[in-house]
């Protein structure tokens, strides 16, 4: 059942229909894999606590080390709160909803550059329609922007996504027979319109992903040619393209967005659909080519996930399942991007104990555990927050996997106050501390695409990504020329230089002379035009063209 059909429901309602659902379920066959360690930090039981995490979302780590959340309801005016909580278990309530700046906060927050986290409602706000707003790890909530319905959109509840030009992405939804959007917010709160979705576009979907190509991509979990959701692309611009209809068998309400792995391509797990109905986990192309790696079995795996995948450090995929699994209460599982699946937690309603349904998607903190919140859980019921050990080792997070040389990145960790030095791709940087959880470091000159590395006495922290050095192009002499001519192209990150291109030409032939200097031979088919860089960090333009005599 999608978000659009559940999110009206008293808790009461839904607690007794997972109830008769998980009666309903065989409890059979397979346990979970070992080695692994689950805990509860957190039991949601004290007056005026977060409440009720069905759609919880996203939970990121902050710079402070700490893990920052929403819930559905709770808080002083019991329609939801902005919370944090320490990986050890102890929370603090930082903002209590209370219809004036939203109420009822869904799918969590994300943090962005500025080191503030941005969210939305999906009601509240001055038309009662939901808002995008900012909050500070202090507590403090700006509302960015109010929805009023109608062309102008009503509140989905997912958080934004912050492109590379810093400007936020989102989605709207149906609610109150609004028109669903994809829409462009800054910083300061200008917003603009860039599609607005028909049936046919699928709707209702998180807020798109900006893949390495910097185009938008995300999900409709409703409508499509098969009404069973979509896969689009977006610009940024707003030229959109479905690049894939789900057929239900394929996967049906695709609730959460998938993530872009390595390979480039984007693995994600639908509500419904498949063989059983029960949901399946898919990889699909830039293209649009869908491939369904497994279909869930209610009975052993779990079903109706409304969490998305967490690409890990060790290149699997982790997710939740919200029922299901042997005793009906959820799972906790893992999958390759080959398709090979294992349940690692089954989450036990029986006793009512470990916490039941879980609804956020798991987060990897820095310190390699990972982290989540359940609907359901002991005492009062309300959920309870824990952690899940498999045994990943730390690392370090970067804030951007790409910049220019003399860019300051912001990177993620523990331990930092003790930190000597700072490397990018084994070249030493200026880097400034700004606590135990967060420091900054300045991009290198001579720094080549590789691993970061945060240097401390009691082992070092190596960066889950791989950054990237962006080049320049700044100039380059002569500007003009015949073909044969040689042309000096001066700029930065240019040792790692794989190909150069003049205008619509082939490829040219090029020397390295120093990072910030190569030389290239303009080729025979060369027409006026600018010049291309691209190295193993990205691709760089010059400004003004070269002129073929």
């Amino acid at each position: 059942m999608p978000y659009s059909s559940l999110s009206r429901r008293s808790p009461q309602k839904i607690h007794s229909w997972m109830l008769a659902l998980a009666a309903a379920v065989l409890t059979c066959i397979a346990l979970p894999a070992s080695a692994q360690t689950y805990t509860v930090l957190y039991d949601f039981t004290h007056q005026n606590d977060p409440s009720y995490f069905q759609y919880a979302g996203s939970i990121p780590q902050g710079r402070d080390g700490k893990l920052y959340a929403t819930s559905h309801e709770g808080g002083t005016a019991g329609i939801g709160t902005f919370f944090s909580m320490t990986t050890s278990g102890s929370e603090a309530t930082l903002y209590s909803f209370d219809g004036s700046k939203g109420s009822y906060p869904n799918f969590g927050v994300i943090l962005a550059s500025d080191g503030n986290f941005y969210g939305s409602t999906p009601l509240g706000g001055g038309s009662n329609l939901g808002v995008v707003y900012k909050a500070t790890s202090a507590g403090v909530v700006t509302v960015l922007h109010t929805f009023t319905g109608g062309a102008n959109g009503s509140g989905s509840g997912f958080p934004p996504t912050q492109g590379s030009d810093g400007n936020f992405y989102g989605t709207s939804s149906t609610t109150s027979g609004a028109t669903p959007l994809i829409f462009q917010l800054t910083p300061a709160g200008g917003f603009k319109i860039l599609h607005s979705l028909s049936n046919a576009d699928g709707y209702d979907g998180g807020s798109p992903l900006q893949a390495t190509d910097g185009n938008f991509y995300g999900v409709g979990q409703l409508g499509g040619a098969n009404n069973c959701g979509t896969f689009y692309k977006v610009t940024k611009t707003g030229v959109y393209k479905v690049l894939h209809s789900f057929t239900c068998t394929d996967g049906k309400t695709p609730f959460t967005q998938p993530v872009q792995a390595a390979d480039g391509n984007f693995y994600g797990i639908t509500f419904m659909g498949g063989t059983t109905n029960d949901g399946v986990i898919y990889k699909v192309t830039t293209a649009g080519k869908l491939t369904v790696l497994h279909n869930l079995k209610s009975a052993t795996d779990g079903s109706q996930s409304q969490a998305g995948l967490t690409l890990a450090t060790d290149g699997n995929l982790y997710g939740t399942a919200y029922t299901g699994g042997p005793t009906g209460y959820g799972t906790i599982f893992k999958v390759t991007t080959a398709g090979v699946f294992t349940v690692l937690h089954s989450f036990d309603g029986s006793t009512d104990i470990y916490g039941d349904f879980p609804g956020s998607n798991l987060t990897q903190h820095t310190n390699g555990l990972f982290y989540g919140d359940t609907y359901l859980g002991p005492g009062n019921g309300t959920g309870v927050f824990y952690s899940l050990n498999v045994g990943l080792a730390p690392f370090a997070k970067l804030a951007a996997a790409s910049g220019v040389q003399g860019a300051t990145i912001g990177i993620f960790g523990q331990g930092f106050l003790s930190a000597t030095s700072v490397t990018f791709g084994g070249v030493a940087t200026t880097f400034t501390k700004a606590g135990d959880n967060y420091l900054t470091a300045k991009v290198p000159v001579g720094a080549p695409t590789g691993s970061v590395v945060v240097v401390m006495p009691k082992g070092n922290l190596t960066s889950s990504q791989i950054f990237s050095v962006t080049p320049t192009v700044a100039s380059f002499t002569p500007t003009s020329g015949k073909v044969g001519t040689v042309v000096t192209i001066t700029g930065t990150g240019l040792a790692q230089t794989t190909k150069v291109t003049f205008h619509s030409a082939k490829d040219a032939t090029f020397t390295v002379k120093s990072d910030r200097q190569i030389t290239a031979t303009v080729p025979t088919g060369a027409t006026t035009g600018t010049i291309i860089v691209t190295t193993k960090g990205g691709t760089a333009t010059s400004k003004t063209s070269f002129t073929v005599n």
